[in-house]
């Protein structure tokens, strides 16, 4: 397999970041990163995963960039308040 490598990347920035193959004996030094840092899974934890059984459609809506961007512009939990922002003007 031949590696391909984007135009916008210069030869030295690629080979920067193309890592050797991990012997066994590195492979043997691994640890799960629950053993090597623990703060970081727990951390990691506190966010909320996929919904078990969603309760919202996934759907692709194109709208004006102006509005996306304000509700952007509000931070976290953007889309949930243009989903509030839909459900008032449909009088749901």
């Amino acid at each position: 397999m031949t590696k391909r490598k984007p135009p916008d990347i210069s030869q030295e920035a690629w080979d920067a970041v193309d890592s050797p193959p991990l012997t066994d004996e590195m492979l043997r030094s691994l640890r799960p990163i629950a053993e090597t840092d623990p703060d970081l899974v727990a951390a990691y934890r506190r966010y909320r995963g996929q919904q078990k059984a969603p309760t919202k459609q996934m759907v692709t809506l194109r709208l004006d960039p102006d509005v996306v961007e304000a509700f952007r512009a509000t931070g976290t939990g953007w889309q949930r308040r243009m989903n509030d922002a839909l459900r008032k003007a449909a009088g749901l």
